[in-house]
């Protein structure tokens, strides 16, 4: 009677096994080579290599911050003469205002640090989003679209270009807040799952004690090639059934990109390896700039390994009251990080090809909200661009004399998505992906590309 045995059934018996792990090492480098996340050309030639989004989470105040309204001090308590807030008071900032760098950009003293930095700022004066509500304005500003379930930015901008480390995620978010759509904001939706992000920590706990999880496996490595392996062998007929099923690709990328990641990705978030020097620059150390310091330090380190796309958060901007008290805790807890993180990203040589972004799902009010706050401004706020190929020290746009609303070079959320993957080299029409019977975009059917923000 003749024994058949299979390939894979011979190659782990011998030696105890080692054939079998020679055999999944192979495979493993056979399928990089066609990895849904190796490096992909851009459609046309870049400004920006690489995206790190600086997000504050609740909406930041544009008119105490970067947007300069001497018109709300002089008008202190007038009604806004807005027929839609026929009620409001105008409020003028509780903070002053100066011109900062050989652009004289306006910049408040909420942010006297990154004040220094002005000529490298792009400030867009004139965004727009379409509600003014939390969870839908945060998903929209990760996603494009308010309601069902779409790619985040990050996702489609690893799909466009892929990574530049087939040992490391090529996305990455640190302290994501949980609610306000929670892994919608790093997901993947429908591209193959290889493109969500991976979650370092979250907005409840400080990034120092932060784990990844399911980072460190229980078993040998030996038994982990053996488990990939067979984990290969399923996937492989599973694909055999539906050959144009990308999840299936993707699943098995996350699989092996797992298990590379153990050894790779460690010392990469190890801030220790870093100098007390350059510790100082991010504020890591003191206590009111120590956890955020170190996302921004942890950012730059992730970047220099082949991360594609970093994104930083910072939640608690909703002041709807006590708002000097908690803006000038929340821009002090950021400011020192934020600016040196910019000088360090310019004096290695990254900035110039590294697209920073800066704001909240939406802005604030210029009338005031329960005395000493503002509510919800989705009609005309803030966000900054530095470095990627974007015009330092301009300001774009426009709101009205009082800051509610943008009336010039009107910024919406589809083109500011539109202009983002330009600067990357990808044109956001072109950049499509085939769902539910339909080409789907980031951009949606809409998406104009500012280029008066580009040099």
């Amino acid at each position: 009677m003749t024994t058949f045995t299979s390939r894979r059934s011979f190659l782990r018996s011998v030696s105890s096994g080692f054939g079998a792990v020679a055999f999944a090492a192979m495979a493993r480098q056979s399928e990089a080579a066609e990895s849904p996340l190796a490096p992909k050309q851009p459609h046309f030639e870049p400004r920006a290599k690489r995206v790190l989004m600086l997000t504050m989470e609740g909406g930041p105040s544009h008119v105490d911050s970067f947007d300069y309204k001497p018109e709300l001090a002089k008008r202190d308590g007038q009604p806004i003469g807005k027929g839609k807030v026929p009620s409001g008071k105008l409020m003028p900032s509780p903070w002053e205002f100066h011109q900062a760098g050989e652009s004289g950009l306006w910049i408040s003293d909420l942010y006297p640090e990154l004040r220094k930095h002005a000529d490298k700022l792009c400030l867009i004066n004139s965004m727009q989003t379409d509600i003014p509500a939390h969870p839908p304005a945060f998903v929209q500003m990760h996603t494009g679209i308010s309601t069902s379930p779409r790619p985040s930015m990050g996702a489609w901008v690893l799909y466009g270009l892929g990574t530049e480390n087939a040992n490391l995620p090529g996305f990455v978010t640190i302290s994501p807040p949980a609610g306000v759509g929670g892994s919608t904001n790093y997901g993947s939706a429908f591209l193959p799952a290889s493109f969500q992000g991976t979650k370092i920590g979250t907005n409840r706990l400080p990034i120092a004690r932060a784990q990844i999880a399911n980072l460190k496996s229980p078993r040998t490595q030996a038994a982990q090639e053996e488990q990939l392996a067979f984990i290969r062998s399923l996937n492989a007929s599973a694909g055999e059934r539906d050959r144009h099923d990308p999840f299936i690709t993707g699943l098995n990328e996350a699989h092996e990109l797992a298990y590379r990641m153990q050894g790779e990705l460690p010392p990469v978030i190890d801030l220790s390896r870093e100098s007390s020097e350059t510790q100082s620059l991010y504020g890591i150390g003191s206590t009111e700039t120590d956890d955020f310091g170190r996302q921004c330090l942890m950012a730059r380190r992730l970047f220099e390994a082949g991360v594609r796309f970093v994104e930083v958060c910072h939640g608690g901007w909703d002041q709807h009251r006590n708002l000097k008290e908690d803006h000038t805790k929340h821009a002090g807890a950021t400011d020192k990080p934020i600016a040196g993180l910019l000088a360090d990203l310019a004096a290695r040589g990254l900035l110039k090809d590294t697209l920073v972004l800066w704001g909240g799902e939406f802005g604030r009010t210029p009338y005031a909200q329960v005395a000493d706050g503002r509510d919800h401004n989705h009609t005309g706020y803030t966000t900054w661009m530095a470095g990627g190929g974007v015009r330092g020290g301009l300001r774009y746009g426009a709101t009205d004399e009082f800051g509610y609303e943008a009336v010039e070079n009107k910024v919406h959320i589809h083109d500011w998505h539109a202009t983002i993957l330009h600067l990357l080299g990808l044109d956001h029409e072109r950049l499509t992906f085939r769902h539910a019977g339909r080409d789907m975009r980031l951009t949606d059917v809409k998406g104009r590309v500012h280029e008066g923000l580009f040099v």
